[in-house]
């Protein structure tokens, strides 16, 4: 491993330490801050390992079916790399095009529920929690998994949130491609089988050209973000005023929901 990993890796944990403490100090300005650094560090980590390990030495998941890193860590650096709450088919996919994972659909089922288990027994305990998006009424959205250091307002979902986060997901594929000097042809296709569906961003059925992709989601998104954001800020609010630390991050029940509306 050179020199540049470990620095990161390093980085990385020093990161993940600085944004638990200024969780725990509810420092919120702070935390943010540190988040975005730490998405920073685990992108740059995935690009240096990309860039170092020769593609004959590149696990085969199809021909193993295992992986060295744990399900949850492989879950979240897909999400890391989308950015935005994301379901286990759109996760396994990332991960099997960019990461040479061997992720499973039926091994994320379980997992938001064991991240809440783990949650209410030590609160805290680990620098980020596989949690779930929440809906505008401040229930857990089916199938959505998101990162626990993002944002509140990245971590809720409004009537508009599906196609915001279809859009900003093709871009953050678009321009993770644009950084790796020998694009994995499976990302390519998630990045073509994605511009399908937004208009201008790819001619036919032809290789999407990642500049062109993301130029034509981010017209679209310009439509539908300021909307959204404000949707997506109002429920955050509320889950900010109504909701425990842990249903912030898992949701609330129906009788949680019905007592914060009185």
């Amino acid at each position: 491993m050179s020199e540049s990993l470990d620095a990161l890796e390093r980085r990385i944990a020093e990161l993940r330490a600085e944004v638990r403490r200024a969780v725990k100090a509810r420092d919120g300005a702070l935390a943010r801050s540190l988040r975005t650094d730490l998405r920073r560090a685990e992108l740059a980590w995935d690009e240096a390992v990309v860039a170092e390990e020769p593609a004959a030495a590149r696990p085969a998941p199809r021909e193993t079916g295992t992986s060295l890193m744990p399900i949850r860590e492989q879950v979240h650096q897909a999400l890391v790399l989308l950015g935005v709450p994301a379901a286990a088919k759109l996760i396994v996919t990332v991960n099997e095009a960019f990461f040479s994972g061997a992720l499973r659909g039926p091994q994320l089922t379980s997992l938001r529920r064991d991240e809440e288990r783990s949650f209410r027994a030590d609160p805290y305990a680990r620098p980020y929690y596989l949690c779930a998006a929440l809906t505008d009424r401040l229930s857990p959205a089916r199938g959505l998994l998101a990162d626990s250091t993002w944002p509140p307002q990245a971590r809720v979902v409004g009537p508009l949130s599906p196609r915001v986060d279809y859009l900003t997901a093709t871009m953050r594929i678009a321009e993770h491609l644009t950084r790796l000097t020998d694009p994995p042809p499976g990302a390519v296709r998630l990045l073509t089988r994605m511009a399908q569906n937004i208009p201008g961003a790819v001619e036919g059925f032809a290789p999407a050209d990642p500049l062109t992709a993301i130029r034509a989601a981010r017209a679209e998104l310009e439509v539908h973000l300021p909307a959204d954001a404000a949707q997506r800020a109002e429920v955050a609010a509320r889950a900010g005023r109504q909701l425990t630390d842990a249903e912030r991050l898992f949701g609330a029940s129906a009788m949680t929901t019905l007592r914060g509306a009185c």
